[in-house]
């Protein structure tokens, strides 16, 4: 019994070390990498009561990589030194989504400025002190909300982030999803 014993415990140990052997580190760039996984809309009906009314919500998926594992905020710490700081000059928080809707006149898309967009923040996705390569995926979530004023205007969007030393991504674009808009 002891030695069956033995051998199961041997057993187990080479079997941890073959696999722990095969493991590489992935060896990511330490500038943020990413990539355009997927863009859906779900409409939300309106809630009984009618206070919020019907909308669209618009989540955009992207995946990226990180050599550093640097990537995120402290955003829910209330007093956050570094976001008063380091973000205060600056025009953008650690990602920038900006929209384009079509215009049907020139058949061209056109900045569309929502005031949503203009400081975003998304949370550290590692623990304080975590340093080494990191790969997923960020799903980032906008609503369109319908009234009897909106359009429905085929929108784009391209995203880029930044990593905790402002090292930039390069800047993707998502495919085309219709959208209720107030068109002035």
């Amino acid at each position: 019994m002891q030695r069956q014993l033995i051998q199961c415990g041997f057993l187990l140990a080479s079997l941890t070390l073959m696999l722990t052997a095969c493991w590489n580190e992935p060896n990511f760039s330490d500038v943020p990498a990413i990539s355009y996984k997927a863009i859906d809309k779900i409409t939300l009906p309106a809630s009984e009561d009618r206070r919020t009314p019907r909308r669209d919500s618009v989540i955009i998926t992207i995946g990226f990589q990180d050599g550093t594992g640097d990537l995120g905020e402290d955003v829910g710490k209330a007093d956050s030194t570094r976001l008063r700081t380091v973000f205060a000059k600056e025009t953008w928080g650690n990602y920038r989504i900006t929209a384009y809707r079509l215009n049907n006149t020139t058949s061209t898309y056109e900045e569309l400025p929502l005031a949503v967009n203009a400081k975003l923040f998304f949370p550290r996705l590692t623990k304080e002190g975590q340093r080494g390569p990191i790969e997923g995926t960020l799903d980032f979530r906008q609503n369109f909300t319908y009234s009897n004023s909106s359009v429905i205007t085929p929108v784009k969007f391209t995203i880029k982030i930044r990593d905790r030393k402002l090292q930039e991504s390069t800047i993707i674009e998502t495919d085309t999803v219709h959208v209720p808009l107030l068109l002035r």
